[in-house]
């Protein structure tokens, strides 16, 4: 379920963030991106275009494939400090487009989330999150929109509680719905556009039943979009309950020898090198969102600006190792960049 209307005004209200200094940034960026592949070795112009900023890692869910809620990390947990948040957004608001608050953790949980969302939004960023839902009370959501939030992520991976609970442990379907309900009934209310709504449904073994119910769910309730995710399983290898029968809805297959692989060759090459980077809550600046646990950490905020890291000696060995051989990173082996068109995991859906 699509509402092309909305769809079209979300993306005019992307390109009003993209003014003429950051077009240029994203040329230096995407030719030299280019250059690489021809090439066959990385090089870099320009600084990235999208982030990732983490604003807590703490979380009200346990899910089963998700190191906070599985209490895993062996990096430290927190919350983003307001004031270094706005620090950083002084720093990249002259190339920065896209701005994610989310990497690990509920947003929601931190008591200035949606302040932050404002000022990213007065810096003009183009502003997105994900939740899991439980939080958007009437008020909440009534400040939701009012902080200027530019798209919002709401997860719902069931349409009733036994379904629902499977993966979502301690999260109540139910809070959900309400929540969903609260925030288009505020966004109606105020005569807002914004945030694009997107009902996000992750399809496993035991829910895959309930998407056509999903599909009707959103259509009823007025989200913007309702989007089908693959589902990310760690210990892939040797299978998982989780993983769909159906390769539509999966990212992984079974070999003949019986172990499970990913749907992807993993050429030698990455965009999100060239585009983005994650920022962890206390300041580390990542790769991608597959490094949940900041094990490939490339420098700093604390110590160092963001151009002096993004062309650093160690992101510049992270990228030529890449090149040489991605299959060897850890991080990439989830990864749905670059899978081929004919054997693409479906990561979202459009019907």
């Amino acid at each position: 379920m699509l509402n092309y209307y909305s769809f079209v005004k979300d993306g005019f209200r992307f390109l009003s963030c993209v003014k003429p200094r950051k077009v240029y940034n994203i040329g230096l960026l995407s030719i030299s991106y280019l250059i690489s592949k021809i090439l066959k070795r990385p090089m870099i112009k320009g600084l990235p275009f999208s982030m990732s900023i983490e604003v807590t890692t703490f979380c009200n869910l346990r899910c089963t494939e998700c190191p906070s809620g599985l209490r895993k990390f062996t990096r430290p947990t927190g919350r983003i400090n307001p004031d270094f948040f706005k620090n950083i957004i002084d720093q990249v608001k002259d190339h920065l487009v896209y701005l994610i608050l989310y990497f690990q953790g509920e947003p929601y949980l931190h008591s200035q989330f949606l302040e932050m969302v404002a000022y990213a939004n007065q810096n003009g960023i183009y502003t997105a999150t994900s939740t899991n839902g439980h939080y958007l009370t009437v008020e909440k959501a009534r400040q939701t929109i009012k902080s200027g939030l530019s798209r919002l992520i709401v997860s719902l991976d069931g349409m009733d509680q036994d379904t629902y609970g499977k993966y979502r442990i301690s999260g109540n379907v139910e809070t959900v719905k309400e929540g969903l309900h609260n925030l288009i009934s505020a966004k109606r209310e105020a005569g807002a556009s914004t945030p694009y709504v997107i009902l996000q449904f992750i399809a496993f073994a035991h829910n895959k039943h309930q998407i056509d119910e999903i599909k009707a769910f959103g259509k009823a309730v007025g989200v913007d979009e309702v989007q089908i995710k693959s589902a990310q399983i760690y210990d892939f290898e040797k299978g998982s309950e989780l993983i769909v029968d159906d390769p539509k809805y999966s990212r992984y297959e079974q070999s003949p020898d019986g172990s499970w692989q990913i749907r992807s060759a993993l050429p030698n090459r990455c965009w999100r090198m060239w585009s983005g980077c994650v920022v962890t809550w206390d300041g580390m600046v990542v790769p991608c969102c597959f490094d949940k646990d900041a094990d490939h950490r490339l420098g700093s905020l604390d110590s160092l600006s963001l151009k002096e890291i993004w062309n650093s000696s160690l992101y510049r060995a992270f990228r030529n190792a890449l090149y040489s051989n991605r299959k060897q990173i850890d991080i990439c082996k989830n990864c749905t960049e670059g899978l081929s068109k004919k054997r693409k995991a479906l990561h979202e859906e459009r019907p």
